[in-house]
């Protein structure tokens, strides 16, 4: 599936002079002020068609615009078209306060793919700070647009961009008492979301390969509780092993060779690691209390999870070399579902205290915890590639009657824009969990 949707290269870079210091965005503190940035109107090619070079165009802006670091030039306020072939008239441009210009065109190549280039300017330093062209299948042009948002907010924050990229979540339908679970998965923005299992099946806790090539997850077939891998390419299901108990919570090593799962046994659940090529369980946690909810950290050398060892659901790690144990949170409430960040930095959670749920991130050593959302029931938290957004999802408190639903919603590390991921009326997203960026 994925291996079909693009045919990306760089074809051209000219030479990139650094952009003066206000154009670069620090979104860890973040951004007092929006950085402006104009997207003009593409330039077509023969046989472009008009509305493919516009859909381009609003993706482009949605993606930068949805950060809350970039603020979005009206068309109408536009001084010139300036085209590609030729300076912008920096001066106009600054009179209404632009710091960003971009232009781009559309053509189609001698092989019915299109290619698009760009050029970024910075404005107020009077250069262009950014050029390239992208190639793709006509039917792929959607993510030509995530691509290319991708290389400006990179170029312009000098983080790895998310746009391109998807999220694998539980789509839940039907009454309350009688819903369905079916597995999905969409890009990044809400857009293209399908269904990858049957309305038969109840699933849980999805969960991305390194390569994106598959997913694991808990299914409920035949009311038996496995965890089973899905091909993206082929669709192809299979269960991992008969492992003697309950398993669930299948998380992957940053490798991609092995598996961490919870599994229950004798009525109490350890988390064991399962070696993809030789089919081995090993155990990594003993004694008698639960422990679950495994998350690898970036180098695969140490491995979060929450255990009530202590009395309390509490977040520990575990080094995987040396067996050393060690608890991270000593604040109020329960804690639950770690993630480790891509970059290391972060270990995000979901926190219970005082009949609310929250979300939040801390340092690998249990400090600087901050909470970045809080609501009636959330949970699930997990990473954007570049480490500075985080999806999760939101379940309403059902209020006189009304069916609650659940929103599946994304927020960045300084507890600042979050935003609503749209889904088809009817669905309630549940479990995101978000892709490396697309291969």
């Amino acid at each position: 599936m994925l291996k079909k949707l693009l045919s990306f290269f760089v074809l051209c870079a000219l030479v990139v002079l650094p952009a003066r210091a206000e154009l670069k965005v620090d979104i860890i503190a973040g951004a007092a002020e929006p950085i402006s940035i104009a997207v003009q109107k593409f330039e077509r090619g023969d046989g472009v068609r008009a509305k493919d070079a516009e859909m381009i165009r609003e993706v482009v802006e949605a993606d930068l615009k949805r950060t809350g670091l970039f603020r979005i030039v009206n068309h109408d306020a536009f001084p010139e078209y300036a085209k590609m072939n030729a300076l912008p008239n920096f001066k106009s441009w600054q009179a209404i306060k632009t710091q960003v210009l971009v232009q781009a065109k559309l053509r189609v190549e001698s092989d019915n793919r299109y290619k698009l280039e760009f050029y970024v300017w910075d404005i107020n330093g009077r250069e262009q700070i950014e050029a390239q062209s992208l190639v793709a299948s006509q039917k792929s042009s959607r993510r030509l647009a995530h691509i290319m948002a991708d290389a400006i907010y990179e170029r312009l924050t000098g983080e790895l961009g998310y746009f391109d990229t998807q999220i694998v979540f539980i789509a839940e339908t039907g009454p309350i008492h009688n819903r369905t679970k079916r597995l999905a998965i969409m890009d990044q923005d809400g857009y293209g979301m399908k269904y990858l299992s049957d309305k038969d099946s109840f699933v849980m806790s999805p969960h991305f390969s390194p390569n994106m090539q598959t997913v694991v997850f808990l299914s409920y077939y035949n009311d038996d509780p496995m965890v089973w891998s899905l091909d993206l390419a082929t669709g192809e299901q299979r269960r991992l092993g008969q492992f003697g108990g309950m398993n669930f919570a299948p998380r992957f090593s940053p490798d991609g060779t092995k598996i961490a799962i919870s599994l229950v046994k004798r009525g109490i659940t350890h988390i064991y690691e399962y070696n993809i090529e030789t089919k081995e369980l090993r155990q990594l946690t003993f004694g008698n209390s639960i422990n679950t909810s495994p998350s690898y950290s970036p180098d695969g050398k140490k491995m979060a999870f929450n255990s009530d060892r202590s009395g309390r659901q509490q977040i520990h790690v575990l080094d995987l070399e040396t067996g050393e144990q060690t608890r991270l949170t000593y604040g109020g409430g329960r804690y639950a579902t770690p993630a480790w960040s891509p970059d290391g930095q972060f270990i995000a959670f979901t926190k219970i205290a005082d009949d609310t749920f929250y979300v939040g991130i801390m340092d690998p050593r249990g400090r600087n915890e901050k909470i970045l959302a809080g609501g009636w029931f959330m949970e699930a938290p997990s990473w954007a590639p570049g480490s500075r957004r985080i999806v999760y999802y939101e379940t309403e408190k059902a209020i006189d009657g009304i069916e609650r639903m659940s929103h599946i919603r994304s927020v960045d590390i300084t507890g600042q824009n979050i935003y609503d991921i749209e889904l088809p009326d009817g669905i309630n997203g549940l479990e995101p969990t978000w892709s490396p960026k697309l291969p």
